[in-house]
Order: structure tokens, then sequence, then C-alpha cells
């Protein structure tokens, strides 16, 4: 141990005791936040700083090697810290990102859906439309058949109708002639009976009788 490694040692011991309620403060906030990562890397860069100083004044290269390796682990910290929060940047773009992706997404399958869905509901409105006018046109033929079918059945209906008049008309016109034939069979048989009788008594009246 020379002169210089005694002060260099009570430094050390010296800035240990300042910045031991700072450690322990920051492994109490938790050492991943980068609030108390970057206080850490003000301590570093402070004990570098008075190493530094305290180097200078007592001509001590050591503390002065010290000081400028503190200050460049500080450096490295600090650069470390930033990339990691350049990194969460990043990342909460991409997850921002990919949220807006998945949000379009899922907005995209809703409005397929809903069109697949009208589009369903359309087809089955033309199928319906469709079978309600198959069905329409099938009653409208149903019903001209059964008129056509009636009116075919009047017609019959309506011809045998006449047949029958007339058969009925050809009768009662051969009953007449018949009855008109028996008078006159029978006026001609009381004529001819009148004038036998007319005769016979012509014969008992005359003198000869």
């Amino acid at each position: 141990m020379n002169l210089r490694s005694i002060p260099r040692a009570a430094l050390g011991g010296y800035l240990k005791v300042l910045r031991t309620p700072v450690d322990l403060a920051l492994r109490a906030t938790g050492r991943g936040d980068d609030g108390a990562a970057n206080a850490k890397v003000a301590v570093d860069r402070a004990d570098a700083a008075a190493r530094e100083l305290a180097g200078k004044a007592t001509g001590d290269r050591v503390l002065q090697q010290d000081a400028r390796r503190r200050r460049t682990a500080a450096d490295a910290r600090e650069e470390a810290i930033e990339l990691r929060e350049e990194a969460d940047r990043v990342a909460r773009t991409g997850d921002r990102k990919l949220q807006d992706r998945r949000k379009a997404a899922d907005q995209q399958r809703r409005k397929a859906a809903q069109d697949a869905k009208k589009k369903r509901e359309q087809a089955e409105g033309r199928k319906q439309d469709a079978e309600r006018k198959l069905a329409e046109a099938a009653r409208r033929r149903k019903a001209a058949s059964a008129k056509a079918e009636a009116t075919q059945k009047e017609a019959v209906a309506e011809e045998a109708k006449r047949e029958r008049l007339a058969q009925l008309e050809q009768e009662e016109a051969a009953i007449k002639e018949r009855d008109e034939a028996l008078t006159a069979r029978d006026e001609a048989r009381r004529l001819e009976e009148e004038a036998a009788k007319a005769k016979e008594a012509r014969k008992e009246g005359s003198p000869t009788a």
C-alpha cells in the first residue's frame, strides 16, 4: 500500500457510504424501471466525476482511470437504456399497428359476415318469392283447368239438355199426332155409325116396309 492508495480507498469508502441510500432506494423502487436505471446512471456519473476530480487533485492516475472506466460504463448503461426505451417504443408502435390490423381484420370479417348474411337473406327472399310465384301459377293453372272442365261439363250438360228437350218435343209431337189420328179415327167411326143408323132408319121408314 502506497500513500496514494490510502486516499483512494478512503474516497471509495466515502462515495460508497454516500451512494448506499441511493442504491437502497433504487433497489426498493425496482432496478428494472427505466426511471430507476436513469437515476443509477446519474449516480454513477457523479461517482465517476468525484473520482476524476480527486484523481486530478492528487495526481492519482489509477483513480483517474477508474473514473474514466466508470464514466464509460455509465455511458454504456445510458445507451442501453436509450436502446431499450427505443425498442419499447417500437414494440408499442408495433403493438398498436398490430392491434389496428387486428381491428381492421375484425371489422372486415364482421362486414364480410354481414354481407354474406345479407346475400343469404336476399337469396332466401328470392327463393321464397319464386316459390310463391310457382305456387300462384300452379293455383291459377289448376283454377283454369277446373274452370275449363266445369265449362266443358256445363256445355255437355247443356247439349244433353237441348237433345233431351228436342227428344221430348219430338215425342210430344208424335203423341199429338197419334192423338189426332185416334181422334180422327174415332170421329170417322162415329160418323160412319151415324150414317149407318141413318140409313137403317131410312130403310125402316120406307113404304115398302
